[in-house]
């Protein structure tokens, strides 16, 4: 399965567009810009572990500095700075990753 599969890949390229700039990525607006926030909670769980690449059943941060490059190949990485962000907005119990039973990325419904 591919992001493309679920969202559409003018919205992808949008969202990625976006956030080209250094320290300019805000996870909530990526996510109503590329789609994801109307999503059903299926399509988020898809999303989740395709960005999830070490299956592991949890995003770690190492995941997502590379977060836009899952979306768009030769995307930039996010910033130190901007993956601390992302995490701790959806580190629900503080363990430094983010699990699929916490809220993904602060910005999309829990799931079940």
């Amino acid at each position: 399965m591919s992001l493309s599969s679920i969202l559409s890949a003018e919205a992808i390229e949008k969202a990625v567009k976006d956030c080209e700039a250094p320290n300019s990525f805000c996870h909530k607006k990526f996510f109503q810009l590329c789609g994801l926030s109307s999503k059903t909670p299926k399509e988020v769980r898809d999303v989740f572990q395709i960005i999830d690449e070490d299956n592991s059943g949890y995003i770690e941060e190492s995941e997502l500095k590379f977060f836009l490059q899952r979306f768009v190949p030769g995307a930039r990485t996010l910033s130190e700075a901007e993956t601390k962000k992302f995490i701790s907005a959806a580190d629900d119990n503080s363990d430094g990753r983010i699990g699929a039973d916490e809220t993904f990325f602060g910005a999309i419904s829990p799931f079940v």
